[in-house]
C-alpha cells in the first residue's frame, strides 16, 4: 500500500476579505504548515499545489520535505489543484488521499485511520464524515479513480464522481472532519471555542 496525501493550496481565500486563511497562525505556525506537518507525520509522500501568485504559502512549506506543485491556473478552481497532484504522483501509488489544508481539526490520526480503512476496502472511495455521518473530509480515492481525477474541471472538485459511484463512510471524532474555516467569522468562532 503506497498512500500519498495531496493538500490543495492554490485557492483564492476569496472569502477571507484580503486575509490568507492558509497563513492564519494557529499554535504558533501557519495552518497550512501545520496541516502539512501533520501529513508528513504519517509517512505518506505528501503534495502541496500553490500558486504561482502566492509566494508566501511555498515560502511556509520551506524544508519541511513537501513535494510543492505549482498550478498554473488556480482561478479554475479545485479541479486545477487535483489535475497537478494527480499529475505529480509518485510511481507506484496506490491511493490518494485529498486532504484540504482549511480544516485546521484533522489530526495525524485521522489521516492514518483513512489508509487503515483503505486496507480493509482498497478498491473504494473513503470520506470521512462526523460521527453522525455527515460527509466530510479528507476523502481517499485508489488509483483505479485517478484518470478520472485528472481530467475533472471546474470548482466542485470530486464531488459528481463521488456522487455517482458512492463512498464508504470513516467517522472521525467529533467535527474534525466538519470544520472548515473559510470566513473570519468562522475563523474568529473557532479560536472562541479553542480557549
Amino acid at each position: 500500500m503506497n498512500v500519498a496525501i495531496l493538500l490543495p493550496a492554490a485557492g483564492a481565500s476569496k472569502r477571507m476579505r484580503g486575509a490568507d486563511k492558509l497563513l492564519e497562525d494557529v499554535d504558533g505556525a501557519p495552518l497550512l504548515l501545520r496541516q502539512t506537518r501533520r501529513a508528513l507525520a504519517t509517512g505518506a509522500h505528501v503534495l502541496v499545489t500553490t500558486p504561482a501568485g502566492r509566494p508566501a504559502r511555498s515560502a511556509a512549506l520551506a524544508g519541511t520535505g513537501a513535494h510543492l506543485v505549482p498550478v498554473k491556473d488556480p482561478s479554475e478552481g479545485i479541479a486545477a489543484s487535483l489535475r497537478a497532484g494527480i499529475g505529480a504522483l509518485p510511481e507506484g501509488s496506490t491511493a490518494l488521499i485529498i486532504l484540504l489544508p482549511d480544516l485546521p481539526d484533522i489530526e495525524t490520526e485521522d489521516l492514518h485511520k483513512m489508509m487503515q480503512a483503505h486496507a480493509s476496502a482498497p478498491s473504494r472511495i473513503l470520506r470521512a464524515t462526523a460521527p453522525d455521518g455527515t460527509p466530510g473530509h479528507p476523502t481517499l480515492f485508489p488509483a483505479r479513480f485517478f484518470k478520472e481525477l485528472s481530467s475533472l474541471t471546474g470548482d466542485s472538485g470530486a464531488a459528481d464522481l463521488i456522487r455517482n459511484v458512492g463512498f464508504v463512510p470513516v467517522p472521525l471524532d467529533g467535527s474534525r472532519a466538519i470544520t472548515d474555516l473559510d470566513t473570519p467569522e468562522a475563523w474568529a468562532a473557532w479560536r472562541a471555542r479553542q480557549r
